[in-house]
C-alpha cells in the first residue's frame, strides 16, 4: 500500500510540476514530448514489472497509474470548464489560474 501512494504521488507531482493543463515554463511541443516520455517509460517498467513479478513495483505501478488518472481528470474538467465558459460567453474578465490550470 505505501508503494502504492508512493507511486500516486510521484506521478501527480511530476505532472503537476511540468503542467497539468498547459505547459509551465516551457514550450507546447517540450510539453508534448514530456507526457510521451512519461508513457514510454510508464510502460517499459509495466513489462518488466509483469516479466519479472516484482510486486513492489507493481504496485507502485499501479499508484502512478492513479496518480495519471487523477491527472488526467483534471485536464479533462479544466476543458469542461473552458467550454463552459465559452458557451456563456467571456465577460472579458480574467481570473489568477491556480497551480491546476483552472
Amino acid at each position: 500500500m505505501l508503494y502504492t501512494l508512493i507511486g500516486f504521488l510521484i506521478m501527480f507531482g511530476a505532472l503537476a510540476g511540468i503542467g497539468i493543463t498547459q505547459p509551465r515554463g516551457t514550450s507546447i511541443k517540450t510539453w508534448c514530448y514530456g507526457y510521451l516520455a512519461i508513457a514510454v517509460i510508464f510502460d517499459i517498467l509495466v513489462v518488466v514489472a509483469l516479466l519479472n513479478q516484482y510486486s513492489w513495483l507493481i504496485e507502485t505501478l499501479l499508484g502512478l497509474a492513479a496518480g495519471a488518472a487523477t491527472g488526467l481528470g483534471i485536464h479533462v474538467a479544466h476543458h469542461i470548464l473552458e467550454e463552459e465558459n465559452d458557451e456563456q460567453g467571456n465577460d472579458g474578465k480574467t481570473k489568477e489560474k491556480t497551480i491546476f490550470g483552472f
